[in-house]
């Protein structure tokens, strides 16, 4: 399928899904005013282009984490995928193994971390929520390391899960229910809701043992999406830190204060995000404490980042103000919404053919030139 912009795949997905699907999606917390405010700050970040610069051979590979990728980013972890479109979580797992790029895993993906990781073959991080039992918590951070996994991201910007009035409205829990109130919006998209009805309605797939039967949110062990998560403290990335083997990267940091701090409990990447809006109304925009973050961390310590990517230049803004690595959250499934594979497919050869553009008109040959010296501050 084509697409001219993130904006047209929102659109159309808008019309593919029932209302409180898509909403769940689209909504953030509060007035929802820190999600535009995430995007419409990426306007402010102006880049200085540069003339006369053989820039015929760009090239999108970019160093990272010890791997090699085929472009500077990939695509966050985001929980229920196969909600928003059927077979999400595994067109996303098969894209980021032909395309080169890491595939965020969430701990409420609607398929088990072991199979996507599979399915990626092996380019995918695992993202932890540290819930209520501290068994399930040990329990899924052992199941990553012993499927494979070299990356962990801990989420820490949820130390209780906002309100959105979205979801309130309209009825939306997780696991996923079907109630009458929603059946005439449900007949209303039929494609959806035919196609979704016989794979079989979505849930976490991560809240039991690998082939067993689900844990119940109930039980001593389970997962409550809506828990409290404020008892987890510096001690506890400092005790996962010596548990984990690998990478482990600390998301939700919007301090530079916090950032050192990461550093000192032996974060390998630190992952510049406000969750896309959907914790803290009155967050700033990301993109703007991006270069304060890079600042207090020094030039060379790894930097992510996400929050209201909307195209290939926000990527290359992204990096011009201190990112390693940029992820891309609802766009991803913006795209699956609006066409399935196919939609995913033209929102990444969009925002590769965005970004290769704008290298080119900055007079970059390659990503690591999109630094500080190509923004004006």
């Amino acid at each position: 399928m084509k697409c001219f912009s993130v904006s047209d795949l929102q659109a159309k997905a808008r019309r593919n899904m029932p209302r409180m699907v898509f909403d769940a999606l689209d909504g953030a917390t509060g007035n929802e005013a820190a999600s535009r405010r995430n995007t419409a700050a990426f306007e402010e970040v102006c880049l200085q282009g540069r003339v006369l610069v053989n820039v015929e051979d760009r090239s999108l590979k970019t160093r990272f984490l010890g791997e090699e990728w085929q472009m500077p980013f990939g695509v966050a972890p985001m929980g229920m995928g196969n909600l928003f479109w059927p077979g999400a979580d595994q067109a996303l797992a098969r894209a980021a193994r032909d395309r080169g790029f890491p595939l965020g895993v969430s701990t409420m993906s609607s398929t088990s971390l072991e199979e996507i990781l599979k399915q990626s073959d092996g380019n995918a991080w695992f993202q932890l929520y540290a819930g209520e039992s501290d068994a399930l918590t040990q329990g899924l951070v052992s199941r990553a390391a012993q499927a494979g996994y070299r990356t962990l991201i801990l989420t820490a910007d949820v130390p209780a899960l906002a309100p959105r009035r979205r979801d309130q409205r309209n009825g939306f829990t997780v696991p996923f229910r079907l109630r009458p109130r929603q059946f005439v919006d449900f007949c209303l998209h039929p494609k959806w809701s035919l196609t979704t009805l016989m794979r079989g309605i979505p849930k976490p797939r991560n809240m039991s043992a690998p082939g067993g039967s689900e844990t119940s949110p109930s039980s001593e062990t389970g997962f409550r999406r809506e828990a409290g998560r404020g008892r987890f403290d510096w001690r506890f990335l400092s005790e996962l830190r010596s548990k984990w083997p690998h990478q482990l990267v600390l998301k939700g940091v919007m301090s530079p204060e916090d950032a050192k701090m990461a550093v000192s409990a032996g974060a390998d990447a630190v992952y510049v995000s406000n969750h896309g809006g959907r914790q803290l109304d009155s967050a700033p925009a990301a993109i703007s404490v991006l270069p304060k973050v890079r600042e207090a961390l020094g030039p060379d310590f790894p930097l992510i980042f996400d929050s209201g990517v909307r195209s290939g230049e926000d990527i290359a803004r992204a990096l011009a103000s201190g990112a390693d690595f940029v992820m891309v959250g609802r766009p991803a499934l913006y795209a699956l919404g609006a066409g399935g594979p196919s939609g995913f497919d033209a929102l990444l050869q969009l925002l590769i053919n965005e970004l290769s553009t704008v290298m080119a008109q900055l007079g970059c040959r390659h990503t690591r030139e999109l630094n500080e010296t190509v923004r004006v501050l």
